[in-house]
C-alpha cells in the first residue's frame, strides 16, 4: 500500500510512496506469490477464525522498537499498514452491514491512499493503533461468525463495478490482512 506523492512522512528530500492503484481481485480467483494466500481456499465457516489469526499478530508487531520507522523511503512503516489494516476491518465489516441488510448495495469509493495521508498513519501511537487494530478486528470477525446461513450468496458492488458475495468479500479481506502481515516480516500465522 502507499500514500499520493506529497511530503513523506520520513523526512526531507525523502520520495514520497507510489499509490497503489491495482485491482488485486485477481487475488480471489489466484494464489498471492508475494504472501502466498489463496483466498479461493477460504470456505465460509473459515471467514471469522482466519481475521482473528491475521490480526493477533499486530500488537507485537506494533510493540518492536522501530514500528514508526519505515524500512525504506518508499515502503510504509509497520506503524502505517497497521492503520491501514485497522481501518480495513473497519470498512469490510461496515460493508458486510450493507450486503446483509440491503440488496446488491454500490460500496462508496475509499482511497486508502488518501486516508493514510488525511488520518497522518505515520504519527499515530503504536500502542493505542494496537488496541484500535485489535477491537476492530474482533467486530470483523464477529460479524463474519454471525453470517446466517442464506446470507454467503449476498452480493454487493464495489465503486469500480466489482462484485463481491459476502463470502469473496470476505476471502478478499483476508487476502489483505494476510498480505500485510508479510509486509511486516511475519511469517503465516
Amino acid at each position: 500500500m502507499s500514500i499520493p506523492p506529497t511530503e513523506d512522512p520520513t523526512g526531507p528530500g525523502d520520495p514520497a510512496i507510489t499509490p497503489d492503484d491495482k485491482d488485486w481481485t485477481w487475488t480471489l480467483r489466484e494464489r498471492c506469490p508475494d504472501c502466498g494466500f489463496t483466498a479461493a481456499d477460504v470456505a465460509a465457516p473459515e471467514v471469522a477464525g482466519l481475521v482473528r489469526a491475521f490480526t493477533d499478530p499486530w500488537p507485537r508487531v506494533l510493540n518492536r522498537p522501530d514500528a514508526a520507522h519505515r524500512p525504506a523511503p518508499s515502503t510504509w512503516s509497520p506503524l502505517e499498514y497497521a492503520c491501514h489494516v485497522r481501518d480495513v476491518c473497519r470498512l469490510f465489516e461496515k460493508r458486510l452491514d450493507l450486503m446483509l441488510t440491503h440488496e446488491a448495495p454500490t460500496f462508496d469509493n475509499w482511497d486508502q491512499d488518501a486516508t493514510a495521508v488525511a488520518e497522518r498513519y505515520a504519527e499515530q501511537d503504536p500502542a493505542t493503533v494496537a488496541g484500535e487494530l485489535t477491537a476492530s478486528a474482533t467486530v470483523f470477525a464477529q460479524a463474519y461468525a454471525q453470517v446466517p446461513g442464506d446470507g454467503w450468496g449476498r452480493t454487493g458492488i464495489r465503486s469500480n463495478g466489482s462484485e463481491f458475495t459476502v463470502l469473496t468479500l470476505g476471502q478478499y479481506g483476508l487476502h489483505d490482512l494476510r498480505h500485510h502481515l508479510w509486509d511486516v516480516g511475519v511469517d503465516s500465522p
